[in-house]
């Protein structure tokens, strides 16, 4: 779905249940961020493998009269996660799985709680924004086929960790069908603790308690000091000048400035005049990938720094010099370096045309894949990216890591408003090039820009090969003249997720809103009049 006729609010979310709370909550007269915070708890009921409490958010809000604000929800690394911790757990690199690897604080509800503290007056009790989250976990949802996908491919590094078998799979030790039921009540209890108390208490109170002993029990680095400490950061976003108007993202640990790099990039190299599914708009949106990941695999030490400044990256003659270093007819060489990363973006536009573009995570599917039984909340395992050894990225108590989320928005100058993003490591801002382009620049809908044919450079969710992947609704022109040009290419398949699962919603000046859910997820763009 991708237009509300006469609709003047739009949800767009990976999980319909998910934009349908938001919806729920628009309709009954909350804004943007209370509907946002209602779809971010559902998501982490519902979607799992994406999203939960235990894993880390960004925000990215935009209202009407006031310029855009960031939020850093990202957790730090545990007060006891040094290399030689691990070296005495017998690790020599740094583990992906396991309660070692569950080595961050969560900042997700932290992240929720900094948002219902910034400028908009609340309609909503907290109690009132969970209450959908709290029925999926106590009464259960049904799995999706991404879940079930998901599950049974990470089977083998999953099943073992503490907490995981009693709570995602079934009595036998089976993969869940999709279609089956799966009901987590310890999620729920800890849900209405929330509700009750706050969401302080995630870090504070009684939840706090519960989360600390089971990571201690499990020995996680993750102590109650670090819990108590955590607070999320209002940020500054990135902006970037086009021609159509003013791009934002969000500054270091995530990467943000390289998805507005591609965009500055391909606004220089007049993508308006190239065929829109043709091999001259793929190539040149590869190579100027190619160009911004160089910059962060060059300057790594940057994006560990959350008071880094990368704005001279955007600056036009900085811009203009990386345009100039892209052949348009034969592609460079390329090896990539990051690793997947699993995700979720929710969009919401609100009646007074408050947008607000929003990623959860928990890094790996499942993330660490342990379980607190206490909480029933499963932890996060960010500081993989992290290393034992290295001199940039040596993993230390408080550091924050390095975050592929990276919330998209744009305000044009013809008054429209986007909020767009994907989820998928490396895929996440070759895919918002995508989407905006087709938005922005060929006047696609939202629908059509997200359900539109894409192609990834690198690794994503689930992909561990680094040529240029293109799904097969491309004709085989295109692939035979991208090969032509150098690229070592791979079809998938016609509407594939390792293309990663994107969405947009937009705002006219005159208050139509529009949206889009990208059919390779389980979403839904839900419309509000």
């Amino acid at each position: 779905m991708g237009k509300g006729e006469g609709a003047r609010a739009v949800a767009v979310a990976p999980h319909a249940a998910a934009a349908q709370a938001a919806a729920r909550v628009l309709k009954d007269g909350g804004g943007a961020i209370e509907a946002m915070v209602a779809a971010a708890a559902v998501i982490a009921v519902v979607y799992p493998h994406m999203a939960g409490l235990g894993g880390d958010g960004f925000w990215l809000v935009y209202e009407p009269g006031h310029p855009p604000f960031g939020i850093d929800a990202g957790g730090t690394v545990g007060s006891l996660a040094h290399p030689e911790f691990y070296r005495a757990h017998g690790h020599e690199a740094m583990p992906s799985r396991g309660p070692l690897a569950a080595n961050t604080v969560a900042g997700t509800v932290a992240g929720w709680e900094c948002a219902l503290a910034c400028r908009q007056a609340p309609v909503f009790s907290l109690g009132r924004l969970l209450e959908d989250a709290i029925a999926y976990a106590e009464h259960g949802f049904i799995v999706t086929e991404s879940q079930a996908a998901s599950t049974r491919g990470r089977l083998a590094e999953l099943c073992g960790q503490p907490g995981f078998r009693e709570h995602f799979l079934a009595a036998d030790g089976t993969v869940p069908a999709p279609g089956t039921r799966l009901c987590q009540p310890a999620l729920a209890a800890t849900l209405r603790a929330l509700a009750r108390s706050g969401l302080r208490d995630f870090y504070e109170g009684g939840v706090a308690e519960r989360i600390a002993a089971d990571l201690a029990a499990v020995a996680s680095p993750v102590t109650a000091a670090d819990l108590e400490t955590c607070r999320a950061r209002t940020v500054t976003p990135l902006r970037m000048a086009h021609r159509l108007g003013t791009l934002y993202n969000l500054p270091p640990p995530t990467q943000g400035v390289l998805s507005l790099a591609i965009v500055g990039m391909l606004d220089r190299l007049g993508l308006d005049r190239l065929p829109r599914e043709g091999a001259d708009m793929i190539h040149l949106t590869v190579e100027a990938t190619k160009r911004a990941f160089l910059l962060r695999d060059r300057h790594k030490e940057r994006f560990l720094d959350a008071g880094a400044d990368v704005s001279d990256w955007l600056r036009p003659l900085r811009l203009d010099a990386e345009c100039a270093a892209i052949d348009p007819a034969r592609a460079a060489p390329w090896r990539a370096a990051c690793g997947p990363a699993d995700t979720v973006w929710l969009g919401i536009i609100d009646h007074r045309g408050c947008a607000v573009s929003f990623m959860q995570s928990l890094y790996h599917e499942f993330g660490s894949g342990v379980v607190l039984p206490g909480t029933g909340i499963c932890w996060q395992n960010r500081g993989t990216g992290l290393s034992l050894a290295g001199a940039v990225d040596r993993i230390a108590p408080g550091r924050r890591p390095f975050h592929t989320l990276n919330p998209a928005l744009a305000v044009l100058t013809d008054g429209r408003v986007l909020a767009y993003g994907a989820m998928g490591g490396d895929g996440q801002p070759q895919t918002q090039a995508a989407v905006f382009t087709r938005v922005a620049v060929y006047g696609d809908d939202p629908q059509q820009a997200v359900a539109a044919p894409r192609w990834l450079l690198g690794r994503t969710w689930g992909q561990v090969s680094d040529d240029v992947k293109i799904e097969a609704r491309f004709p085989d022109t295109v692939f035979r003249e991208l090969q032509r040009r150098g690229h070592v290419v791979s079809r998938l398949g016609a509407f594939d997720e390792a293309v990663g699962h994107a969405g947009l919603v937009m705002r006219h000046a005159g208050g139509m809103v529009l949206g889009g859910a990208d059919p390779r997820s389980d979403g839904a763009a839900m419309f509000v009049d």
